[in-house]
């Protein structure tokens, strides 16, 4: 075998976290192309994340956002907790500025959008194993200019629980929280988020990477 198509005694430990499983396939096939990267495991669900990576003890994790049971951003943060040899690459669809945010304080090491090339992310991938934070650059522009999330953890908290159009007594009681507490909550996030009803709020929110 050629030394140039010979893989290195150790390679770089690949999670690939993706709901998609076209997307999942041609990204775990591309990687796998990489001489120095090898995808140990693959996972569909967010809520999956954490379990696969105790068992397969991954160098670096690369995780959608959107996933179904737990998103990306929520699997970081346990996985800072549980597994923190482990660097999180964030790898999503949705350039928004406050995904980026969330991110960063999920303890990710990187942040890239999925339009990318794949070289890019290979590359990334051996970045963020130096130490290196990786944010795509015009994303990291975006969240500059955009600040800091306004809404406090339970406007976030109270929004999510109102986007399958519950009631307020519905919130309330899924929150643990008063119904005159729900509505000064949904007043103030309406507020921040300049908008009319709490159906506009949520939709803002979720724009710009809030929720």
């Amino acid at each position: 075998m050629p030394q140039e198509h010979r893989r290195p005694a150790r390679c770089t430990r690949v999670l690939l976290a993706e709901d998609q499983g076209m997307m999942r396939g041609a990204l775990a096939l591309l990687l796998g192309m990489e001489a120095d990267l090898e995808v140990v495991a693959q996972v569909s669900a967010g809520d999956a994340i954490v379990d696969a990576a105790l068992i397969h003890r991954p160098d670096v994790a690369l995780l959608d956002i959107e996933l179904p049971g737990m998103s990306g951003l929520d699997a970081a943060a346990e996985l800072r907790e549980q597994v923190p040899d482990c660097r999180v690459l964030i790898l999503t669809t949705f350039g928004r500025p406050g995904y980026l945010r969330r991110a960063m304080d999920a303890g990710a090491a990187g942040f890239l959008v999925k339009d990318g090339p794949v070289e890019e992310l290979a590359q990334a991938i051996r970045r963020v194993l130096t130490g290196e934070t990786v944010v795509d650059p015009v994303l990291a522009a975006a969240a500059l200019s955009a600040g800091p999330n306004p809404l406090t953890a339970r406007e976030c908290d109270v929004l999510k629980a109102s986007v399958d159009g519950a009631t307020v007594a519905d919130i309330a009681a899924r929150l643990h929280l008063s119904e005159s507490t729900v509505r000064n909550y949904l007043s103030s996030a309406i507020g921040k988020t300049g908008t009319r009803n709490r159906t506009e709020a949520v939709r803002e929110a979720r724009q710009q990477g809030w929720l």
